[in-house]
C-alpha cells in the first residue's frame, strides 16, 4: 500500500457525480493522506498505514517551537482527510504512458481501503474521506511544505522490502 501524506493547515475533497458537485469532507489543521491499495496487501498493510499516519511526528510543538517535527497527528490534534487514489501504485519506468497493474482491482481495494479509514477513525482522530472510486477535486492548503511517502512494503520486516528503495523502484506483488 502506497500513500502520500501532506500536512495542511487546511484541506477538502468534493465529489462529482452526474455533473454536481458536493463537498464530501473537510479538515482543518491536520493532514491530507493519498491511499493506493496495490495488489497483495492486506491487514498488516492497513495496520502499518494507519499506525504511520496516527503516530508519525509531523507537527511541530507550539510550545518548542526550535524543534521541529515532535508531534504526531494524536498529540497536535486536527483531523486527517483521507481520499482514495490508485494512482499512486503507477509505474513509469517504461513508456510514456503509466501503467497501474500494480494496483488493487476495485472490489479487492475499496475494503481494504475502508479499513484504513476505520483502523485510524478507531485510533481516536477524526477523519473525512472522499468516496472510493469517484471523480474528486482536493483543495488544500500545504503547511510547510511537509509531504511524505509512504510504502508499506518497505516497512521494517516487510516481505520484498528494500533498504535503498524509492517509490519508483518495483516490488515482488
Amino acid at each position: 500500500m502506497k500513500a502520500l501524506l501532506q500536512r495542511v493547515t487546511s484541506a477538502s475533497v468534493t465529489v462529482i457525480e452526474d455533473g454536481r458537485s458536493r463537498e464530501a469532507g473537510r479538515v482543518g489543521p491536520g493532514l491530507v493522506v493519498f491511499v493506493a491499495v496495490e495488489r497483495g496487501d492486506g491487514p498488516a498493510d492497513v495496520r502499518y498505514i494507519a499506525a504511520k499516519v496516527c503516530d508519525l511526528r509531523v507537527f511541530e510543538d507550539p510550545l518548542a517551537p526550535d524543534r521541529r517535527m515532535t508531534r504526531s497527528m494524536r498529540e497536535h490534534g486536527g483531523g486527517v482527510l483521507i481520499v482514495s487514489n490508485f494512482t499512486l501504485a503507477a509505474d513509469c519506468r517504461r513508456g510514456r504512458r503509466p501503467s497501474f497493474d500494480r494496483a488493487a482491482p476495485p472490489d479487492v481495494a475499496r475494503p481494504i481501503y475502508e479499513a484504513v479509514v476505520r483502523a485510524i477513525e478507531t485510533a481516536g482522530v477524526q477523519v473525512a474521506a472522499g468516496h472510493f472510486q469517484a471523480t474528486m477535486q482536493v483543495a488544500l492548503v500545504n503547511d510547510g511544505p511537509v509531504a511524505v511517502w509512504l510504502d508499506s512494503r518497505q516497512r521494517a520486516g516487510a516481505a520484498g522490502a528494500s533498504p535503498d528503495a524509492s517509490p519508483g523502484t518495483s516490488h515482488a506483488v
